[in-house]
């Protein structure tokens, strides 16, 4: 179970400090598909990276089945069983997809264990099990290859920071059966910072975020009527396009 309690952060300017998170609390409990939504600008996907490790709060704590991992860096975070999918991958030159896929895995997949993670997000096993992950492949590729890791890492707990980002639509399709699959296969919790409304719509729960703070929290049976007919005219416009999120 993951939990935030009165988190907060800023960032200091020449003559003050400007609030991006203001204190947000709430809680993805076991075995949950929550979704993460709001507008622009809402502070979204600072939360993601406040989650992850990379941004520490300016106060409040993160706690993680109990244990206090507010302090803690990204790699002691993946360490305790934490995934992370960042909406701009990173790309590791010199390294093949399919040693990626082994270190995720932390032990020695076969070829074709390494072959079936790609093929379920969607990739050509045979085109890119021994390609480097580096500049040569496209962003899209690289979103895909990501998930991948993510899926054989197997962990109670995976963030996705707007995996939808550089997504074609054909394989967007595939990634919400790769979502769905996932949480039924690990019996974890997922976390998906989205405005697809295809991604809420699988979501068990919603939690809407908007000006660094919590603005609702609930079912999505509840959450995504209002928030189809709500006064958020970009977060709207994004899940009623049903395309691909900007990067």
């Amino acid at each position: 179970m993951l939990e935030l309690k009165n988190l907060c952060f800023g960032v200091e300017t020449e003559d003050s400090t400007k609030e991006i998170i203001k204190d947000i609390s709430f809680v993805v409990p076991d075995d949950k598909f929550v979704v993460i939504t709001g507008p622009n600008g809402g502070g979204k996907s600072t939360l993601a990276r406040l989650i992850m490790g990379i941004e520490k709060p300016s106060s409040g704590q993160i706690l993680y089945n109990g244990q206090d991992i507010t302090h803690m860096d990204i790699t002691e975070r993946a360490n305790i069983g934490i995934s992370f999918a960042l909406q701009q991958p990173v790309r590791f030159k010199g390294i093949h997809v399919v040693d990626l896929l082994r270190l995720a895995a932390k032990r020695n997949l076969t070829v074709g264990e390494a072959c079936d993670y790609l093929s379920a997000v969607g990739l050509c096993a045979r085109d890119y099990i021994d390609r480097e992950v580096n500049a040569s492949l496209s962003g899209g590729e690289l979103k895909r290859i990501e998930i991948a890791t993510v899926l054989a890492r197997g962990t109670q707990l995976s963030v996705f920071d707007e995996p939808e980002a550089g997504i074609d639509l054909w394989s967007f399709q595939s990634l919400i059966k790769v979502f769905e699959n996932m949480q039924k296969r690990n019996h974890g919790s997922i976390l998906i910072i989205s405005h697809q409304e295809r991604i809420l719509n699988i979501a068990d729960e919603i939690i809407l975020i908007a000006d660094g703070q919590l603005r609702d929290q609930g079912s999505k049976d509840r959450i995504l009527p209002e928030l189809l007919k709500s006064t958020l005219p970009v977060t709207c416009n994004r899940i009623l396009d049903g395309g691909a999120a900007d990067a």
